[in-house]
């Protein structure tokens, strides 16, 4: 089916079906946050529900800052092609060309491409991401996690989706360029004129009144309460989550990944395009006829039409960042709740899909 050229149905605009959808889950407490809907670059429509900081009623905005949970991997994935497009980086070569400490057995058969595809079987030897009392501590405390680690199965013999695999590509990032995060400053946030994405400290988070809170609910009383002041929170975000951004910062790096800004073309297409067949058992709750993952990016193809995107979620967050190839059609989905932002992405897909 051929992407269309007229204007944007009337249900995606104000008023239009998507809007009621969207009000209708937040008057029901199932979604707080900010959605940002574009074609062609220009604004359709822009809501923004709930309180980034309930204790300070401070109400979400436009240009509230998320925390978008795994969406970091893409922030990952593309330094990593950045330096693989230079040559710093390879795809085949061997884990333990870039980092020591590793046991020879992941260090010798483990590759870029394997992290990349989720197809390595390196994760955290822990079941959360440790935090230590500063920036340096707590990345070698993830460091020394994922050294531990054991993969479960051959390396690319299966996907599984690993944030120890991914933050394991920010340690190469840091290995190969120096430190991760003036990296991704320098050469993502900063050539995007992505204004409002940073990797903050938990601190800086709690002070400051343009980060949303995360609202995570209560296994036990089901009742939500803010992640953000509690002990739960990490120190700072790891090349696996923990970045925080914008709806219009994370369309910007979505459309700064293709057109030539932030990767060369070809090699941003072949970076994007589909490297792992997925069934049906991974994110069962998105509409799709087929299902793949490329680097630190999906791909579904949905009516005909491709997609490509990245969730994020944990307690406290929902999120998903969507590009429609050809249509123009482009949406950023950013919550502080932890309920599920799929009903919102799949009501969006089917209506631009079809439209």
């Amino acid at each position: 089916m051929p992407p269309s050229t007229s204007a944007p149905p009337r249900e995606l605009r104000p008023g239009g079906e998507l809007d009621r959808f969207i009000a209708a889950r937040a008057e029901k407490g199932e979604f707080s946050g900010t959605v940002l809907l574009t074609w062609r670059g220009r604004t359709v429509l822009e809501r923004s529900y709930g309180m980034a900081d309930k204790s300070r009623k401070i109400a979400n905005k436009a240009d509230t800052r998320f925390d978008v949970a795994s969406i970091t991997k893409s922030f990952t994935a593309v330094a990593l092609a950045q330096l693989i497009d230079k040559g710093e980086v390879a795809l085949h070569e061997k884990l333990g060309t870039y980092l020591d400490g590793f046991p020879s057995g992941v260090a010798g058969t483990v590759t870029v491409h394997h992290l990349l595809t989720h197809t390595s079987g390196v994760d955290r030897a822990t079941a959360a991401p440790p935090s230590g009392d500063t920036v340096e501590e707590t990345w070698q405390a993830n460091l020394e996690a994922v050294r531990a680690t054991k993969t479960p199965f051959p390396p690319g013999s299966r996907f599984e989706y690993s944030n120890g695999g991914y933050f394991t590509l920010g340690a190469i990032v840091a290995a190969v360029a120096g430190d991760f995060y003036d990296y991704v400053r320098t050469n993502i946030i900063e050539r995007a004129k992505l204004r409002h994405t940073s990797f903050p400290t938990r601190d800086e988070v709690r002070a400051s009144r343009e980060f949303a809170h995360r609202y995570a609910t209560d296994r036990q009383t089901g009742e939500r309460y803010d992640l953000t002041v509690s002990g739960a929170m990490g120190l700072i975000g790891m090349p696996d989550h923990g970045l925080y951004s914008t709806v219009g910062d994370l369309v910007r790096f979505h459309a700064a990944v293709t057109d030539g800004t932030l990767l060369e073309r070809p090699f941003a297409d072949l970076f994007s395009s589909s490297k792992t067949a997925l069934g049906p058992d991974v994110k069962p709750t998105l509409d799709r006829r087929a299902m793949a993952y490329c680097y630190g990016f999906f791909r579904t193809v949905l009516n005909g039409r491709e997609v490509l995107w990245h969730s994020g979620s944990g307690p406290g967050m929902a999120n998903m960042l969507d590009s429609h190839p050809g249509s123009g059609w482009s949406m950023a989905v950013l919550g502080n709740y932890d309920d599920s932002v799929d009903p919102i992405v799949n009501r969006a897909r089917q209506l631009i899909t079809r439209a």
